[in-house]
């Protein structure tokens, strides 16, 4: 039995000090819930609107790179996106390369002001 207690010192401690033992895990418990609410969770949930705004990227919108270059939208594949930056400059980029949407391009419809009314 002393090989036992002398190679596991943790089962050596249970027995002498239980109370002091609970009191570590219940510690490591707090640390680990404070950290999921402000390292894992936010980092989840800015994951999650990244992959959206980049499902979301359609013709038109005007959107800013990850190395700063802005332009719009003039076409979409499946993993990249072709971003017109001048009158005849075109540049193709991933679409993870994409950080910011800065103006929503709008349908034909919403630019359309009714007649008479300006």
């Amino acid at each position: 039995m002393d090989i036992i207690n002398g190679s596991f010192p943790l089962l050596q401690a249970a027995g002498s000090g239980g109370g002091q033992m609970a009191s570590m895990f219940v510690t490591f418990g707090l640390v680990f819930v404070v950290m999921y609410f402000l390292i894992i969770r936010p980092q989840s949930k800015k994951q999650k609107q990244a992959k959206a705004m980049l499902a979301a990227l359609k013709k038109g919108d005007r959107v800013a790179t990850i190395g700063g270059i802005r332009g719009v939208i003039h076409s979409i594949r499946d993993d990249a996106v072709v971003i017109k930056v001048d009158d005849n400059t075109k540049i193709e980029f991933s679409k993870s390369a994409v950080a910011t949407v800065l103006n929503v391009a709008k349908s034909e419809a919403e630019n359309q002001t009714p007649e008479g009314k300006e």
